[in-house]
């Protein structure tokens, strides 16, 4: 067996067991939260108060206008002179969950105004206030819409939690690095690591393309002409 080959074997469980532990959990949690932030954002830059809405633009601005590395840096690293200590995970945590709360949260905003307005006055018309209007018309019609972008979004986050190797979070690529530093096989610890971010991506790519076609706006009227 070839050496690069023996390697990879060997390293394969570490660096699946690293993804599983750390990569998996860090993805789903950040966006789960990221996209709870996200839709306030949004309901809160379309319908909120302004000072609110001045401080929810404030908070886009910030997040979309920095580099996440530097987010990242500045909770893990930065934080601690002014007392406040965060382990790695949960560092890690907080900045993923801001950078997708913004970036969703132009997303959901965006969709949620794109719904016609006849919409609303045709729940107004049926009795709906507007809490009843929004969770029961226009977010079913939105969600549809944002689902392509939402999930491109989360793609991109698999692949964005590598970063958080830069604060000693041990998910899959930190542990490729580690496996490095007793190697010193880099070449073959870092293509491995990217294979696996590329078969990540492309099973959610496909489970994306399924997505898209279920709730599609004529998915359930094509199927009722089948």
């Amino acid at each position: 067996m070839p050496h690069w080959l023996q390697l990879m074997m060997e390293s394969l469980p570490t660096l699946l067991w690293a993804g599983v532990k750390f990569t998996v959990p860090l993805t789903l949690l950040s966006f789960a939260f990221g996209l709870a932030l996200g839709l306030v954002t949004a309901v809160t830059r379309l319908f909120g108060p302004k000072p609110l809405v001045l401080i929810a633009r404030f908070y886009v601005w910030v997040i979309r206008g920095t580099p996440l590395l530097v987010q990242l840096f500045v909770i893990f690293y930065g934080l601690p002179s002014v007392g406040i200590l965060l382990d790695a995970f949960p560092a890690a945590l907080i900045g993923f969950t801001l950078n997708i709360g913004a970036y969703s949260s132009e997303i959901i905003r965006a969709v949620i105004a794109s719904v016609p307005k006849g919409q609303w006055e045709a729940a107004y018309s049926i009795g709906m206030n507007w809490r009843q209007a929004m969770a029961r018309t226009i977010l079913p019609q939105a969600a549809r819409v944002a689902v392509p972008p939402l999930s491109n979004t989360f793609i991109s986050l698999v692949k964005d939690t590598s970063l958080a190797a830069a604060i000693t979070v041990p998910e899959l690529f930190q542990a490729a690095q580690r496996i490095v530093a007793t190697t010193y096989e880099p070449l073959i610890l870092y293509i491995q690591a990217a294979i696996i971010y590329l078969a990540l991506s492309s099973v959610l790519s496909t489970l994306q393309v399924r997505l898209e076609k279920r709730f599609s706006r004529y998915g359930g009227m094509l199927e009722a002409n089948r």
